[in-house]
């Protein structure tokens, strides 16, 4: 992968990874689609640390809010039970162990699939499949849910739901913050808060399996193939800067328009990848397998 390259998924990874379209889809697809075999798991993973730094930057007050107020909870600003020290008497405190036991599922099943998640699951037929299917699944529960509930309003089932569903995006094609927002629509949350919780949600499964892979592309040999360390790097910046952007654009638009748009944009793209794949312009596991 050359820099020019490393550029373009940058681009890809910002522009796509708050939108509910799945971005390790279409770094997978644009990956072969530029020359090169499937960028891999692990590149995706990294760049992913880029657009979550966005979030936290964007975010940054929030996230300070909720770890002062987990923090004060806990050491029993609100009271000595267990329950005051859970949050039972603090919305932001509450909000830190919401974000916790939702990250549960995906850090889970992330670490028992790994091998399936950096293979078969990466096949493009499946993506295109997971593409087509969330795309329904997204435009009925934006049609069918009530768009009433603030976030303050969540609960401890309502974490769990959001945690498993975030985890189904272990399968590209699904989207992380498509899976988690057709959950919240689904459950009577608004656009803006199924969106705003689909961000704070992402930041330790992300930032975690982000370094995790760092870590093991620097500990071990890389494989074949495999992106190098710079133009890993190049790309995790540009995603960081367009991501930055992408977030402010995409929660003025979930606030007053509707998910038609990426409703629509997942069934063509899904239907462009077969049809991509039965002209042979695209392999289902890459040119290199």
């Amino acid at each position: 992968m050359n820099a020019f390259e490393a550029i373009i998924l940058g681009l890809v990874q910002g522009l796509t990874e708050f939108l509910p379209i799945s971005s390790s889809a279409h770094l997978r697809i644009v990956g072969e689609l530029i020359g090169n075999a499937d960028p891999g798991a692990a590149f995706t993973a990294i760049t992913q640390i880029g657009t979550e730094a966005a979030v936290l930057l964007y975010f940054r007050r929030d996230i300070k809010n909720i770890c002062i107020k987990w923090w004060q909870s806990l050491r029993g600003a609100h009271g000595t039970d267990w329950k005051a020290r859970m949050g039972a008497h603090d919305r932001d405190a509450a909000m830190a162990w919401f974000i916790a036991l939702g990250s549960i599922p995906i850090v889970v099943l992330g670490l028992l699939l790994e091998d399936r998640i950096e293979s078969v699951f990466r096949n493009l037929y499946l993506t295109a499949l997971m593409l087509a299917v969330f795309a329904l699944l997204l435009g009925w529960a934006d049609k069918r849910g009530a768009h009433k509930k603030p976030l303050n309003e969540l609960s401890v089932k309502d974490a769990v739901i959001f945690g498993f569903a975030q985890a189904m995006a272990l399968i590209p094609g699904v989207s992380r913050s498509g899976g988690t927002i057709t959950a919240g629509l689904l459950l009577g949350y608004t656009r803006e808060a199924a969106a705003r919780y689909s961000f704070l949600l992402a930041i330790p499964a992300v930032m975690g399996s982000g370094f995790y892979k760092l870590y093991g592309s620097v500990s071990k040999p890389a494989a074949e193939g495999a992106a190098g360390m710079w133009p890993t790097l190049i790309a995790t910046l540009v995603a960081f800067v367009v991501g930055y952007f992408v977030i402010i654009a995409f929660l003025k638009i979930v606030s007053t328009f509707s998910y038609k748009p990426f409703v629509m944009y997942r069934l063509f793209l899904a239907g462009a990848v077969v049809m991509l794949l039965l002209a042979g312009v695209l392999q289902p596991m890459g040119p290199s397998v």
